[in-house]
This record gives C-alpha cells, structure tokens and sequence, in this order.
C-alpha cells in the first residue's frame, strides 16, 4: 500500500490569523502552542533530527497524564446505534457487503485537532453507507502510528461509524525499517506485549475504536511472523475486552516476507483468524477473491469481513473495478468492499478554485452514482456507487433531533441566518446527521435540482437548496427515522423562499414502505403559522425575498413510530423556485443546556490561547459548545465550536481602544437552543 507525506497549506482567515511573531506569554501562564492530531513510532525512533513540524514520539513511551493535547484530541461522542430501513432501490442490499474506507484527512504531523482556517477540506457526509473508517496515514519522517483527530470520530460516531487508528510499516523503499517491527512486537519479562496494551489503552483514552495493522516492511523470517501473530493474537483479545476492533492488512504473511496475496488462503490465514476482518490487497481477481469468500466460511467466518481493495487515490469514480466479482447484481455479494483513498473526491479538483460545492458533486458522483436520485439508480453507470449495491443506515432513533445540515465546513458561519465570522472553516465535529438519500425526489413533474448550499445558511455553513421547476407536487426524502411520536411531540421546520411563491407541507411516514424503492407511505401536514407572521394557507407558503421562517407542526393525529420524513413542495403559477430549508427539529419540549463552568485560560502567547472549562450539568444534553468574541461595539464573532472540553484560538489581535479581549462561551443543545454564556478576558 502506498505511504502519504501530503503537505496541508492552511489559508489564513480574520478569526484565526497566524501571527508573525508571538509576543512573551502572559504572566502565570503556559505558552499556547497549537495542538495536533498524536502519532508516534512503536519504540526507538529514527538516526539524526526531525524535520521542522514533527516531533518524534515513542508509542512505548505514551502515559495519558503526560499528555498535553489529550484534551483537544479525545472524541466525547460516544458510537450510536443504528438501523436500515427498507432500501431506496431494488439493487440495494442489507445484510451483504459493507464498506471500509482508508482516509488520509490531513498530514502525518501537523493535523490540526479541532479544525482549520479554510473551507478546502474532506468534509465526508455519506457516513450512511460506511462500516469501518480507517485514519489513514503515516511515513518513516514522522511517525508510523496515527490516532484519529476528534472532529473525524466524532462525525463518524454521531452517524454509528467506528474509526480506526493507523499502525503502519513502510516498506523499505520508502523508508521502513525492520527494527520498527521487531519494536512493535517485543515482549516484556512477563511474556507479554507492551505495545499491544499500549494501542487499547490510547484508543480508550482517545475515544476511538480500534487498530488498522499494515505491515508492509520486508526482510522478515518466520520467527518474527510467528512474533507478529502472538502480538496480533494478544492484541485482539485486549481489544475486545475494551470493546475495540483489529483489522489487518493483507501485507506480512506467516513465513515473515511481505508478499501480497490479494486473497484469503494458508500465507494469511491465521492473521486473519486472529484479527476481526482482512483488507484484502488490491491484486485480487473474480476467481481467488470467489474462494477467500468460500474459505471465510469453511472457517466459521463470514465472507463479508474480507474488505476488497479497491483503489481510488488516482481516479476516483472513474477508477475500472470488475464489480461483479465483489458486489455482483445477480447473486449474493461475494466479500465487502475497501475504498483506498476516496478523498479523491477533493484532492483530484484544481487546489487553487476547490470550492465545497464541487467537492460535494464529485462526493456524491462517488458514493451514490451518476443518477442525481439513489431511489433511481443509472443502470449504464460503469461506476457501481456504495448506494447502488448497499443499502443505507440511520441513526434518527430518539427526541430531540435536529439537524441544521451543516456539513462541517463552510465560507462563513451564520446563527439565526446573521452572519457572525466571514471566514472561512472546517470542524466535523460540528456536523450534523445528514440525510442519507441524497437526494430522493419523488414527482410527476420536472424534478427540481436539490444541493447541500454554502451561499446561505440559518446556522453553521450550510442549507439545502431546492431550485427549478415545480409544474408538479414534489416530495423530498429527508430522514429515514424510528422516533417515536407521542402527546406534545412536534416537528419545527426553518426555511426561506429566494425566489418564487412555494407551498410547504411537512411529510410523515409511520410505517415502512411496501417494499425497496417504494416511497414511504406519508401523512402529509399542512406548515403552522410560522414565528414571523406571514399568509396562511392550506399549506404553509413561503414568499420569494422573505426572512428564515420557522413553522412548528404537531404531529396531532399520528401514534407510533415516524419511519420517515420529508417535505411536499408545490409552486401556484409552476416556478422556478428557489427555496431553502435551514433547520429540521422533532420536539416534545424546547428546553436548554445549562451553562458551563470554570472557563479559563491555560496557556498564552500573544494572542494564541488555550482554553478549557468544566461540562454543563446534565439537565439537558450538550451536543458542542461555541465560543464567541464580544466586540467593543456590542456584537459577537463566532471564533469556533467543539464537542470537546478544550479549545485553542490562534492570531487574536486588540480592536481600537481594546485593553482586554472578553470571549464567551455556550452550551449548545440537541435541538440547537444554547446556555447562557460564561465568560474570560484576556489582556493585551
């Protein structure tokens, strides 16, 4: 497998500059440096010196208390459950194959842990196809293994997706060491293995699921592969005691050698038996790929913990795959699919104009087809998307819900539909579960173009867009749900019209549909007044150039379990419309979280700081906090949001007539309502 060393350009942006030369720390103080994603090398660390940017670390090494960035790394959104619903189409299969994917988010050293500065990021939203997610990286230079960023697991995690860390040996072409191996697999006096206890307890303490093993470093002999299988043995049972997974790589055979198999058969085996699934290297064809699936079995396995490599770093969507050798459409899936490297999907556009517009295109194009409709998948695709052959999941099971569709990046941020910071961001640990049908459009008409947008929002950096046509009723899917409804439960929709009169009415399905690919069986609604006056009608109608309106529907005549919900458009004279929806919420109460406490500065450098407080009470539930500048005239600038308990703001400089900067801190709830602010200063 190929090694990544890519080198991340962080654009500045007015919230977060970096400054050019850091002033002294302030007095009874720590100076604020900023924290990164942790990674390390299993024992001995390389001949010579680190390039500037990366310290070398040994895994050995790691105690919990002696790590400073513990706080900024650790994920705090525990893995949900979920659900499939009955598939969107009729080639969409449960049960079958399922998809890994192995991503490089950013570099080995200086991946930032709570975000960046610019909207040019993977902000990956089709969680509802994924299995497993690997944290891809790792080089000779900087360090082998890799523990996943917090904003990653905890988007993955809010969408029931369990991540991987990274324990990667290069091969010795670039750079691997066979002394890196022979470390990761010693042995202390009492026979055990150091390293193994070392990788649970970082995955606990980081709040991830597991290790991807990938050991790539050739010269081996049967000694240490009969070394490596003892470690991998005692690892997994470590692992599973702390309800963490092992996958390994089809790499390092019995016998010691790298030589990749590109199958299931005696070389692998017994990694494989020892592991919890085989990413099955790419050289693998229909007829030995057909008799690892046969031999899973005769082992007791099942077929679909063999993940099939296919690789897509250099073409993505366009990559030739003989899919009918893993996800055939005529028969039962023959193992799982693994996707190397599907960041692709923003790496292959022209760094200098990357839009998220146009990274969400070529996101879509991979993961749900050429078809801009998963219900109605393009049979002529030579590109057999995730959703064409894998049915999707949920994690909408419980009240409150509420979604904002923020994507984790955006051009700016918006509360309330005011903008309130002009620059740029990423943070998947702010985004929402999105809708996983993207995008289900049901209508006799012209079908409306429907897009996840950046140019509006009424919170965070994102808003669906529905533009075109409406010479005919539309229902759009949303969510696939299992929330239950009972007296008081209600659902808020926030939405605009840019252009063209728009009727709205808020669809609810309270049984599945009659079978895949037939629409789900909705009540539809009519939208009550909305909080701002506006015309009623026997369906809510947003004018064109109006304000965000919020309507609240009680689901008053409906008993059980939503399954299902979307909303109906219509247009009086046909359109184009554009209309965009803000914020979906389903409520029985509309309460808030309480407000942190003990909010401090813990390290300062000029106007970098590090900062941390105490959890709100647990009254109402806290889904991230968000901390604000308030400015001498009276307004507030958002600096940046996070599900952790610990933030680090870089490149503050005084306002006119300023001698101490006043940052406010919140709790912000599920459905959005946020705490009264607790508050710091800091003088210059």
């Amino acid at each position: 497998m190929k090694p990544t060393r890519r080198t991340v350009l962080i654009a500045g942006a007015a919230a977060a500059l970096l400054p050019a030369a850091p002033a002294p720390a302030a007095p009874g103080t720590r100076a604020a440096t900023a924290p990164y994603a942790s990674y390390w090398y299993p024992d001995s660390l390389p001949d010579g010196s680190p390039d500037s940017g990366v310290t070398w670390r040994s895994l050995k090494s790691w105690r919990a208390d002696g790590d400073h960035d513990l706080a900024f790394n650790a994920a705090s959104v525990p893995l949900a459950a979920r659900f499939t619903p009955t598939p969107a189409n009729t080639t969409a299969r449960s049960g079958q194959a399922r998809v890994q994917a192995l991503v490089s988010f950013g570099p080995t050293a200086a991946n930032p842990s709570q975000g960046s500065p610019t909207a040019d990021y993977y902000a990956l939203t089709h969680w509802a196809y994924l299995d497993e997610l690997v944290f891809w990286g790792g080089s000779a230079g900087e360090g082998l293994i890799l523990a996943p960023n917090a904003p990653v697991v905890d988007a993955a995690h809010r969408h029931g997706v369990p991540v991987l860390g990274n324990v990667f040996l290069p091969p010795t072409a670039y750079g691997g060491q066979l002394r890196w191996t022979r470390d990761l697999v010693q042995k202390d006096a009492s026979g055990r293995h150091p390293l193994a206890a070392q990788l649970v307890a970082v995955a606990a303490a980081y709040g991830f699921d597991g290790w991807f093993l990938n050991a790539e470093t050739g010269g081996g002999n049967t000694a240490l592969g009969t070394a490596m299988l003892d470690f991998v043995t005692e690892l997994k049972a470590l692992a599973a005691a702390k309800g963490q997974r092992v996958t390994w790589y089809d790499a390092m055979t019995v016998d010691g050698t790298v030589s990749w198999q590109g199958a299931l058969n005696d070389r692998n085996q017994a990694f494989f038996q020892s592991a919890d699934d085989m990413f099955v290297d790419f050289r693998w064809s229909a007829g030995p790929l057909a008799a690892s699936a046969t031999r899973a079995r005769q082992l007791g396995r099942a077929p679909y913990e063999l993940w099939a490599g296919v690789d897509v770093e250099s073409n993505g969507s366009g990559s030739p795959v003989d899919w009918d050798a893993i996800v055939p459409t005529t028969k039962a899936h023959i193992t799982s699919i693994g996707f190397y490297r599907p960041e692709w999907t923003r790496n292959h556009l022209p760094a200098d104009r990357r839009t998220p517009e146009d990274f969400h295109a070529a996101d879509d194009r991979f993961w749900t087809g050429r078809s801009p409709d998963p219900a109605r998948p393009d049979g002529t695709d030579p590109w057999r998307a995730p959703a064409v052959s894998v049915a999707d999941r949920s994690t909408v099971t419980s009240v409150p819900f509420a979604s904002v569709f923020n994507t984790g990046h955006g051009l700016r941020w918006y509360d309330e539909g005011a903008v309130t910071s002009d620059a740029p961001w990423n943070h998947l640990g702010l985004q929402d579960r999105l809708p996983s049908r993207r995008w289900v459009v049901r209508t006799r008409g012209r079908r409306p173009d429907v897009s996840l947008d950046f140019g509006d929002a009424w919170r965070g950096g994102s808003s669906v867009l529905v533009a075109g046509g409406l010479d005919e009723p539309a229902v759009l899917d949303l969510y696939a749900t299992r929330l239950p409804i009972t007296a008081g439960t209600v659902v808020e929709l926030t939405h605009r019209a840019d252009a063209g009169e728009v009727n709205v009415e808020l669809a609810v399905a309270t049984a599945e549909p009659d079978g895949a690919g037939a629409p789900p069986p909705y009540t539809y609604l009519p939208l009550g007044p909305a909080h701002r006056p506006d015309r009623a009608g026997p369906a809510h109608r947003a004018d064109a150039g109006g304000a965000w309106r919020t309507s609240t529907v009680p689901l008053t005549g409906l008993s059980g379990t939503a399954h299902a919900l979307g909303v109906r458009l219509s247009a009086p004279d046909g359109g184009p419309v554009r209309w965009r929806l803000g914020r979906v919420a389903v409520r029985r109460t509309a309460s808030v979280p309480a407000a942190p406490t003990g909010l401090r500065i813990t390290a300062a450098t000029g106007g970098d700081l590090r900062l941390a407080w105490n959890a709100a009470p647990r009254r109402v539930p806290v889904r991230h906090y968000e901390l604000h500048r308030l400015l001498p005239d009276g307004t507030r600038r958002f600096l940046g949001g996070t599900c952790q308990r610990a933030f680090f703001v870089t490149g503050l400089r005084p306002e006119r007539g300023e001698r101490a900067a006043r940052l406010e801190l919140r709790a912000v709830g599920e459905l959005y309502g946020a705490s009264a602010p607790v508050t710091v200063t800091h003088s210059w």
